[in-house]
């Protein structure tokens, strides 16, 4: 039985901003970790879909779950493989779930990115743009070395009143000023702890804390410190046992290894490195990056839209 999310006892709350727990290296074992995280006092997850082959799990599990937004985009990643109506398609989705919100989406020149044709991506990216401005959403945004090309498009496509999610942000300090102008969120996600840690903290106090979302990426963005407790994602014993892998063209990493897995619990590591670079407490961090979700995701129809007034 669906579980209304709460808030856990003696612990903060948090706004997973943006994972995949449809991904099919964690699809198996997703309610234990829905069930540990909300009790670790993750009270919402906005689950993003990436493709035409997951959009319907993402449904499902929102479905499933009080606690999870469903989003759905189509990812640069997986821009060759669309279908020629897959815009047609995307619109349904949309249709039939009031609650979604757009995302998975954005644009990529990293080592995989560099493969996709990026005038093909650059088209995706915009149509799904202004699909999320008919559609009065706000929109979880990808971006790998592709800042000046992002800043330019939506430069070229906003304002953005229903906001702007940079999920894993690692861009410059300098661009905030101008992404937040357009109506941008910065999501932070375990990649971060990657990041040469002055770097990070210069790019972090450019950030207004309003705009400050908290994320886990999950299955991806396994924090990477010293001295830290991690929480594992539990072997789905039935494919083990089955010799079946959860790897296949709809994953975004290159091992099904359940130790490089990311748990949606692990957001308070993100939380914690955060709030010691930002110089400010946990709880602190914790109730305004809620609140930030909460407004972010307050759109019409969404299921936090009754909830922001509370926060």
């Amino acid at each position: 039985m669906a579980q209304a999310p709460a808030r856990a006892a003696s612990v903060v709350r948090l706004f997973d901003a943006h994972c995949h727990l449809q991904d099919p290296r964690v699809l198996a074992v997703a309610p234990s970790l829905i069930r540990a995280a909300t009790a670790a006092g993750v009270a919402r997850f906005a689950v993003n879909g990436t493709s035409e082959k997951d959009w319907h799990l993402v449904k499902q599990m929102a479905e499933e779950y009080p606690s999870v937004v469903p989003c759905f985009g189509l990812h640069p990643w997986w821009v060759p493989e669309r279908s020629p109506d897959w815009m047609d398609s995307l619109r349904r989705f949309f249709a039939e779930t009031p609650e979604a919100a757009v995302g998975e989406i954005g644009l990529d020149k990293g080592s995989h990115g560099k493969t996709i044709d990026f005038g093909e991506q650059v088209e995706v990216f915009q149509q799904q743009l202004e699909l999320a401005k008919e559609l009065n959403k706000p929109v979880s945004v990808h971006c790998v070395r592709a800042f000046g090309d992002l800043l330019e498009i939506l430069k070229r496509t906003g304002p953005f009143p229903a906001g702007v999610l940079l999920h894993s942000y690692l861009g410059s300090a300098e661009m905030v000023s101008s992404l937040e102008n357009l109506g941008c969120y910065f999501s932070l996600s375990g990649f971060l702890t990657g990041m040469k840690s002055t770097k990070a903290k210069k790019m972090l106090k450019s950030m207004p804390l309003d705009r400050i979302l908290l994320e886990t990426d999950a299955p991806d963005a396994l924090p990477k410190l010293d001295d830290i407790s991690l929480l594992a994602v539990p072997v789905d014993r039935s494919s083990a046992d089955n010799g079946e892998s959860k790897k296949d063209s709809n994953s975004q990493a290159s091992t099904t290894s359940n130790e490089s897995l990311n748990h949606p619990s692990n957001i308070h590591i993100v939380m914690k490195y955060v709030a010691s670079l930002l110089e400010i407490s946990e709880i602190e961090l914790a109730e305004v990056t809620y609140k930030n979700a909460t407004k972010l995701f307050s759109y019409h129809g969404s299921k936090v839209h009754n909830e922001v007034e509370a926060v």
